[in-house]
């Protein structure tokens, strides 16, 4: 997701091609509010290709391992018994101090506002680092969990090479045995629901909360960054800020969806073995649910956000991410960040789904 500016494009799709298919791509496109919840909502419509539930190239690995027992990629009974326990893992503890605490530590580690080339390093430590202390890792591991946390998501990437595989290998190992020492991964916490049947659920999941708030909430904390920058009035208002920006710049863009059954599936007919690529930031753009969608308005009345999904697999650390990118901005600000001029240095990162600002180039 590399566009300075997609959006005009995902609101033509809005008003033109709300679902569609597109023989280029090999798959259908949703992208209006209506389209992306009817597809997020069925059943029928699963997180992973039943016939390949793990990716070809992870299957008997130890990042394979990792990506058979997440939560995210699963559907059905399993993953109706393993949300609420990942769930309830995070809200047992107290995000908010801890995100503060590293996000002062690491503007002091690594002086991003005197450096905006410095702004990606932190954007992507601080959610790892967070996480894992929040997790009770100890402090001296922090820097190798989030360098650790940035190959696992490497090796996660459709598309993945063969090296970037292996690394993620290494980094898996490493991170299980860390969660396997951690409070929060003792044998208590593999009890949770029905999860007993698969004690290693727990501890791939926890360290799966690593994986998925590593890129999005980087993302999200860049991009706040260039709304502040673009809107001077709005530098005291961090936290609407932070909301605001999930739904107008979203740092998660799109997920996919694969068919399970023939079926009539939001208004048109598919087949199973289909794919459907659900174009999150198209339907934030709906002006059917957010009136004049294209303004930034802080002040919004009851937005609709699909940025983090709807329905059964909507993400569980949603807040956690927004919490993180709270704490980080507020830091940068506190420090001196100078936002004046920030836009003009950014570019974005390679991604098939995430937005991520990389400032400094």
């Amino acid at each position: 997701m590399t566009a300075a500016d997609p959006y005009p494009y995902y609101e033509a799709l809005v008003a033109e091609r709300p679902l569609y298919r597109d023989d280029g791509l090999g798959m259908w496109v949703a992208s209006s509010a209506a389209a992306v919840t009817a597809i997020l909502e069925d059943t029928r419509c699963r997180v992973r290709p039943t016939a390949e539930p793990v990716p070809r190239a992870l299957v008997g690995r130890p990042t394979g391992e990792i990506f058979s027992r997440l939560v995210r990629q699963n559907d059905g009974a399993r993953h109706a018994s393993l949300k609420p326990a990942v769930v309830s893992r995070l809200e047992a503890f107290d995000i908010h101090r801890v995100a503060r605490e590293r996000a002062r530590a690491l503007v002091e580690a690594l002086a991003p506002h005197r450096d905006p080339a410095r702004l990606s390093d932190f954007a992507f430590r601080l959610p790892a680092e967070a996480v894992a202390s929040l997790l009770g890792a100890p402090e001296d591991l922090l820097p190798s969990v989030a360098q650790q946390t940035g190959a696992l998501v490497g090796g996660f990437a459709p598309g993945a090479t063969a090296d970037s595989i292996a690394l993620a290998d290494s980094a898996a190992r490493h991170l299980l045995d860390l969660v396997r020492s951690l409070p929060v991964g003792g044998d208590d916490h593999h009890r949770t629901g029905d999860a007993s049947n698969d004690p290693g659920a727990m501890i791939a999941n926890v360290t799966g909360v690593l994986v998925q708030s590593y890129d999005a909430t980087a993302g999200l904390i860049g991009s706040t960054l260039l709304a502040l920058a673009r809107h001077a009035d709005l530098r005291l208002a961090v936290p609407a800020v932070v909301l605001e920006v999930v739904r107008h710049d979203a740092p998660v863009q799109n997920t996919r969806r694969f068919v399970a059954e023939d079926g009539r599936i939001g208004g048109v007919d598919m087949r199973a073995g289909d794919a459907i690529l659900v174009v999150l930031a198209a339907a934030n753009r709906d002006p059917a649910v957010n009136p004049d969608p294209a303004a930034f308005d802080v002040t919004r009345a009851d937005a609709r956000v699909f940025t983090f999904g709807v329905g059964p697999h909507a993400c569980p650390g949603a807040t956690v991410a927004t919490t993180i990118a709270v704490a980080g901005v507020q830091a940068l600000i506190s420090a001196g960040l100078p936002l004046d001029g920030l836009a003009g240095t950014v570019t974005y990162r390679p991604s098939a789904n995430a937005r991520i600002p990389l400032f400094g180039g």
